[in-house]
């Protein structure tokens, strides 16, 4: 199946706010504008999602404006123990609100409530992310600050629609592979992350959904052969025949991959998470064995009319992926995530 790559610049929707151009890229070709859009405010979703880490830690940060409903959460990943603690603050019908910027290369997010600061800014070609939560488990409080700069010269960039609903699209950009440092503080834990060894990503989303979803994600980053070598992958998410979101990242240069699996093993009460997976794709590309350490799940049911079933696991990849050029890309022990997620919101 061949795949659209964007080339040209211009409005993300057209004037009946309907996707103009669905395909890839790795640069954001489009302008975002919650004006252009034809879909009331409940149904806009803006979120910023990062993550940090290195071989013992990782910290996931989540702040989003889901129209009727926002979200500001935290996780913190203890791969030496396979333990984690995710907490997450609300905020009720925010409607656009919290102030998520309409691009990933430019704007700040600053927000506080009694319980949460979030500051992330631009800070010449850096990302400077200062976060602070209260009572984040426990009675224990945590603090994030850090810096994530060598923003690679590619990232993932797709525009998808849906069949259903023409005014339905998503806007997602993810950036795999910064360099990053700093540290956090969780009660009386200190962890510092130092930029020789630590690396950040951002999935940086805007878009109307339609109201039940399942995608499926993967993205892992580290060094590699002496390369800083990235990997995305995902399916399952709108209507993707004119493009995928599957690329690896080999010092910050793209190479783009066609469909992907997951490989998620069976066992006899459904997906078997903590199992190995085995991810395949359909030209012979890529062929990863991937090692679950952590299941991060996360479960919400409000009267049937709100759910999300969240499998964000953990681990390592190996094997092997072919480049762009036909070399093979050998990989041992690259830790990442791959998750499995079912929304209906």
């Amino acid at each position: 199946m061949s795949e659209h790559r964007i080339t040209g610049t211009g409005r993300l929707l057209d004037e009946e706010g309907r996707l103009r151009e669905p395909g890839w890229a790795t640069r954001p070709p489009f302008a975002y504008d919650h004006a252009d859009i034809q879909a009331p405010p409940w149904r806009i979703k803006d979120w910023d999602y990062y993550l940090i880490n290195d071989e013992r830690y990782a910290v996931a940060l989540t702040f989003s404006d889901l129209g009727y409903l926002g979200l500001v959460s935290a996780s913190v990943l203890d791969f030496s123990v396979r333990a984690f603690k995710t907490t997450s603050e609300t905020v009720p019908l925010p409607l656009g609100s919290m102030g998520l910027p309409a691009s990933s290369d430019a704007g700040d997010i600053c927000w506080e409530n009694a319980r949460c600061r979030v500051e992330w800014r631009h800070v010449g070609d850096a990302r400077r992310l200062s976060f602070a939560m209260r009572d984040f488990d426990d009675g224990e409080d945590l603090e994030m600050e850090a810096l994530l700069d060598q923003q690679p010269r590619d990232s993932m960039v797709i525009c998808t629609p849906w069949d259903e609903d023409p005014h339905a699209f998503y806007y997602n950009r993810k950036i795999v592979g910064m360099r990053a440092w700093g540290g956090f503080r969780r009660g009386a834990l200190f962890h510092e992350f130092s930029r020789d060894d630590s690396f950040g990503l951002l999935d940086w989303g805007r878009g109307v959904w339609t109201y039940e979803n399942t995608w499926y994600w993967a993205a892992a980053q580290g060094h590699q052969g002496g390369h800083v070598v990235g990997l995305n992958l995902g399916y399952g998410f709108g209507n993707t025949r004119a493009a995928s979101e599957n690329m690896i990242f080999v010092d910050g240069v793209a190479h783009k991959l066609g469909r992907v699996d997951f490989g998620i093993p069976v066992g006899e009460n459904g997906y078997a998470y903590l199992s190995p997976w085995h991810m395949t794709d359909n030209e012979g590309r890529l062929d990863l064995a991937f090692e679950p350490q952590i299941d991060r799940t996360d479960n919400i049911d409000l009267a049937g009319i709100i759910v999300s079933r969240q499998h964000q696991v953990f681990g390592t990849f190996s094997g092997t992926m072919v480049l762009d050029d036909g070399s093979a890309l050998r990989v041992d022990g690259l830790r990442g995530s791959a998750e499995h997620i079912y929304n209906k919101y």
